[in-house]
């Protein structure tokens, strides 16, 4: 057997408690893995199903809690913040609206089986308003499905797990190497992907003082708002700004070909808006640049300019 299931021999539901809360708070720690194990275990006597999952319900809704408790306080910063450390940030915040605008809570239970969104919905919840005694409710469904998912399938498949992790074990280092190759290789393409994602390709930029200057002259430039609906709704756009998803960018294109326009986003490296200004630049609006760090950047410099929106309904 290898170290993994001895560690849990040896120390029990307690090392199932620490790694689903470690990974709750952000640290990539194979939680899932440690859970298919330990109802492996469980399956054959050697650990408590019922304690260890129990503690992992408690450690989930635990982590879950400090990250719900930072989105009440920071709002999408802290969401800013784990994306810039996930190996997907560039999409995760819109999966996560997403998916929030098409469920509501049952995000907290679907979202503990869809990577990145584990991560991104209790702060979300909290940004967007959600109270405690609806996020606790929702939490611990997902929390208790994810915990049993993971426990039966070890305990399903115990006799295949040991023997499969007794085959690891003899493999040792060249099976720990190849492992460590494939991880590294799946990093590679996706950081390729992110910056590739992330290349302006020769689209402007303005800063967010530039911005202020101009909006107060006489060459005021049109601002779009290409943020999700609850990001909007969780923070007003900037005044005068028109709220256009992407999807809504290209019914606007033929109104736009005259002006100079400013887009933003809430999202790192400002890729959303990088996306919809390669859009515009692709339908014939010549003169569009993005906003450099976005909302965040725009509301650090001039607070008290949020809200008057103007919805367009494209």
């Amino acid at each position: 057997m290898d170290a993994l299931s001895q560690l849990l021999g040896t120390h029990g539901v307690l090392i199932v408690f620490a790694a689903v809360l470690v990974e709750r708070l952000g640290p990539p720690i194979p939680a899932a893995a440690m859970l298919v194990v330990a109802g492996a275990l469980g399956a054959r006597g050697q650990l408590s199903l019922p304690a260890a999952a129990l503690l992992s319900v408690v450690a989930s809704l635990l982590g879950d809690a400090v990250w719900m408790a930072a989105g009440r306080r920071f709002g999408y910063r802290v969401m800013q913040l784990l994306c810039r450390i996930s190996v997907s940030p560039d999409s995760c915040v819109r999966q996560g609206e997403g998916l929030f605008t098409r469920w509501g809570g049952l995000t907290l239970v679907a979202g503990k089986f869809v990577p990145g969104v584990s991560v991104i919905a209790p702060p979300m919840a909290g940004a967007l308003g959600m109270s405690w005694r609806r996020f606790l409710a929702w939490d611990s469904c997902g929390a208790a499905l994810w915990t049993a998912a993971y426990l039966g399938l070890g305990a399903a498949f115990s006799s295949q797990i040991g023997a499969v992790l007794a085959a690891l074990a003899d493999a040792g280092a060249k099976a720990a190497l190849g492992l460590a190759g494939v991880v590294t290789l799946v990093l590679l393409v996706r950081w390729l992907r992110r910056r590739a994602a992330a290349d302006a390709a020769g689209i402007g930029r303005i800063a967010a003082d530039e911005l202020l200057a101009l909006l107060a002259s006489d060459r005021a430039p049109t601002l779009i708002d290409v943020r999700g609906p609850l990001a909007r709704q969780a923070a007003a756009p900037v005044a005068g700004a028109l709220a256009v998803g992407l999807d809504g960018l290209a019914a606007l294109a033929g109104r736009l070909r005259e002006d100079e326009v400013v887009l933003y986003c809430s999202c790192p490296r400002d890729v959303s808006a990088i996306r919809g200004a390669r859009l515009l630049r692709g339908l014939g609006v010549e003169r569009v640049r993005v906003l450099t760090g976005g909302y965040e950047a725009w509301m650090a410099l001039q607070p008290t300019m949020a809200g008057g929106v103007r919805d367009e309904r494209v």
